[in-house]
This record gives structure tokens, C-alpha cells and sequence, in this order.
């Protein structure tokens, strides 16, 4: 009899598990694997006017609509936007938000997308420190398309939290003017402000590959407006595989310090690890780590070892392998004569060469990564190794032109991934 109660018992409990528990997992795990990151850009924080570099971002807004032009990597039938005030030292208002499809510079496609809700609400107060995830928008969006995202800053707001090197250009007009046909715009920057993420809601199965470094994945010096970043190219190898490309990089970002952006150990966990869908990163950062030292950049700095650097990396691919995302490195790129007869000359010595040298040697033969991607042997000249090929060269012997940053996303074995 007492087994037969407690038998009678266990059944129940199991029936009561599969009709009200069950559906409930069941439906939460789809929800989550249904959204995933289809394009970001790190925030990062304003840096002060005793640095080299300005900010070129607006003093702040006030009474103003910032509308910000992103193209997604994978599509799908209803979009979130993240905002980020991580920066920020007060509140951030958002006085109201749109998204569109993108009709080509401040124009929106009549009739697409609609008004940005948060938790129901068509205005926000975002605490410092915090970002904010919209409410879904029904929005058929294809691969590759570019989004419009307004946002109308009602109160004096200054650009906390940004993004340096944005490489769009986006309007700022007067007054609310989120949902018109086209921004009458005061003025535009190629900065972005606030917005950090766009999440499209996918088929199971989905999903995305970080791209984890600094100024040469951010693609500074590729044309701007026209999605010249390696990562870019990459989008568009695999966009027919639906799989999403979420570029992770800041330019001047380095492994063990911060300045323009945190260090990388800092920011690995919200910009890739933290990002919905990432399966696998491929990390391509240091070259600033061993250029800026004793460079008008970091006059101060000493240049770290390679064992330094290599420590980093090492942490990166343990925090990657507890999450169960692959991580691939990439060799860095070379340098030699960088930004020479610049403000930030010094950048390059034999010395550091070296460092690279070393750094490299690491990556392609400890085995430590679980994939390599030999970005120097892509770019480097056959005749000068330590220099850029000439064809790949932006000009500053430092960042690719388009054709080398789509060499480089065209040299990548997408079984690595």
C-alpha cells in the first residue's frame, strides 16, 4: 500500500510537470533561441580633451531627433533594438523612438516599421549604466538591409555612451521628428549614439559569429556609408547560410588597457559572450597594445611582452570555452611605418615588430585557439613582410583599404567558423 502511494504520488507530480510546467521551459527556451544579434556597435565612453583624438561627436542634443542608419547581417519577421546609456552619469530620456527600413540617407521606406515601445511604453528613462531592450516590431527585414532607428532627445543630453568610429552618417534634425518621411536635418556625424544592438527573431537553428578586435575590424579607413568592414564581407559570404555577423570591434581597442573603450577582458562578456546567438568569436586585437607606447597615444606606456598579450588571449579562450562558444584567433597585421608623418608617429619600431612577431608565432602554433585565421600572410607584402601589400593598403600602412579588408574576409575557410 505505501508503495503504491507514493507511486501514485510520482505520477501525478510528473503529470502535473509535463501540463503546466513543461510548456512553460519549453516555450521560454524557443523564445530565446528565436531572437538573435543581427548587427551591434560596442559603446564606448567619451574620452576628455587631454587625449590626441577628438570625439567628433555634438556637445549634446537638446530637442533634437537622431535618426541612425544600421545594416543588418540576417533578417527575419520582427526586429528588437538595444539601447545603451553604460556610460552614462545620469538618466537618459528618450522622449520617443522609430524603426524603418532605411529609404537611402535620412529617408525611411513609407509605410514600414513603426513606433519603438519599451515595456509598452513609447517613451523611457534609461538608469545609468543600463541598457534597454524594445519591445518586438513586426518588420519584414531582409539579409543585409539597412534599418533607420530615430531617436528624439527632449531634454539637453549629452553623447555618454557612443561610438567613434561609425562610419554612417547620421542626421539630427529639430524637434520630434522620428516618423517623418526624411530627417530636415541641422547637422550629422559619424558617430553613433545610443544605439548598440538590433535582434531579429530567427528560425531554430540560428546563429551568430562575433568579431572581436579594434580599429581594423571596426574598418576605419574603408569607405564610409558604404559596408566596406571585413566583417561586412563576411556578413555577405554568410548571409546565405543565415548565419548573423555581429561586428564587436572599437578602434582603438587593446587587450590590456582602456581608454577608447574598455580593455578586452573588460568588455568580452557584453560584446560577444553576452550577445544572444554568438557561437563562435574570431579575435583580432593588439596591434595597439604594442603601437601605442611611446607614441603620442600613450607617451608614457612601456611596450608589453608578448607573454602579456598571450596571457590575455589565453583568458579570452578560457571565459569563450566555459560558454561553450568557439573561438578563433587571427594573426595581427602588419604595421611597419604606421602613421608615420602623423601626430601619432612612433607608432611603429623594430622593437615592437618583434612583439608582433612573437604574438603570432604563439597563435599560429599552440594549438590554443581552436581555429587560426592567418590575416598577416593575407595582407603582408611577399617583397617586405613587416609592411602592408601596397594594393591592401589604406595609405596609413596601418588599416586595409576595402580591397584588403574584403581580402581578408574573403580568405577565411568558413568551415573554421
Amino acid at each position: 500500500m505505501e508503495f503504491n502511494k507514493h507511486r501514485n504520488r510520482a505520477f501525478f507530480l510528473l503529470l502535473a510537470w509535463i501540463i503546466f510546467v513543461a510548456p512553460l521551459a519549453q516555450a521560454g527556451g524557443q523564445d530565446g533561441d528565436r531572437w538573435i544579434a543581427t548587427w551591434s556597435a560596442s559603446p564606448q565612453p567619451l574620452w576628455g580633451g587631454d587625449f590626441i583624438l577628438p570625439t567628433n561627436a555634438p556637445f549634446h542634443l537638446w530637442n533634437q531627433t537622431l535618426r541612425q542608419v544600421a545594416r543588418v547581417s540576417i533578417g527575419g519577421g520582427r526586429v528588437r533594438v538595444v539601447l545603451s546609456n553604460k556610460y552614462g552619469s545620469r538618466p537618459l530620456l528618450i522622449g520617443a523612438a522609430h524603426l524603418a527600413l532605411s529609404g537611402g540617407e535620412s529617408e525611411i521606406v513609407p509605410g514600414s516599421g513603426g513606433a519603438l515601445t519599451f515595456s509598452g511604453e513609447r517613451a523611457l528613462v534609461i538608469p545609468a549604466g543600463a541598457e534597454v531592450v524594445s519591445d518586438p516590431v513586426d518588420l519584414a527585414v531582409e539579409p543585409l538591409q539597412p534599418l533607420a532607428v530615430s531617436l528624439f532627445l527632449p531634454r539637453p543630453t549629452a553623447p555618454d555612451t557612443f561610438h567613434w568610429d561609425g562610419l554612417q552618417t547620421a542626421y539630427i534634425g529639430a524637434g520630434n521628428q522620428v516618423d517623418k518621411p526624411a530627417i530636415e536635418s541641422q547637422d550629422t556625424t559619424n558617430t553613433r549614439m545610443f544605439l548598440s544592438g538590433i535582434l531579429v527573431e530567427g528560425a531554430g537553428g540560428v546563429r551568430a559569429v562575433a568579431t572581436f578586435g579594434d580599429s581594423i575590424t571596426d574598418g576605419n579607413a574603408s569607405s564610409p556609408n558604404a559596408n566596406r568592414r571585413w566583417p561586412d564581407f563576411l556578413a555577405e559570404r554568410l548571409a546565405k547560410e543565415n548565419i548573423a555577423v555581429v561586428n564587436a570591434g572599437i578602434s582603438g581597442a587593446r587587450l590590456l588597457r582602456s581608454l577608447m573603450g574598455e580593455n578586452a577582458l573588460a568588455r568580452f562578456e557584453r560584446d560577444v559572450l553576452g550577445q544572444p546567438g554568438v557561437k563562435t568569436v574570431i579575435v583580432l586585437m593588439g596591434i595597439n597594445d604594442i603601437g601605442w607606447p611611446g607614441s603620442a597615444l600613450a607617451p608614457d606606456e612601456k611596450v608589453p611582452s608578448a607573454d602579456q598579450l598571450i596571457a590575455a588571449y589565453r583568458q579570452l579562450i578560457a571565459r569563450a570555452h566555459i560558454r561553450g562558444v568557439r573561438i578563433v584567433g587571427a594573426t595581427l597585421t602588419p604595421f611597419e611605418g604606421a602613421l608615420a608623418g602623423t601626430p601619432t608617429a612612433g607608432y611603429y619600431s623594430a622593437e615592437k615588430e618583434k612583439v608582433r612577431q612573437a604574438v603570432n608565432r604563439w597563435i599560429r602554433r599552440s594549438g590554443e585557439f581552436d581555429a587560426v585565421i592567418d590575416f598577416d600572410a593575407v595582407t603582408r607584402d611577399p617583397k617586405h613582410p613587416a609592411r602592408f601589400l601596397p594594393a591592401y593598403d589604406s595609405g596609413d600602412h596601418l588599416h586595409p583599404g576595402d580591397k584588403g579588408y574584403q581580402a581578408m574576409a574573403e580568405s577565411i575557410d568558413l568551415r573554421l567558423l
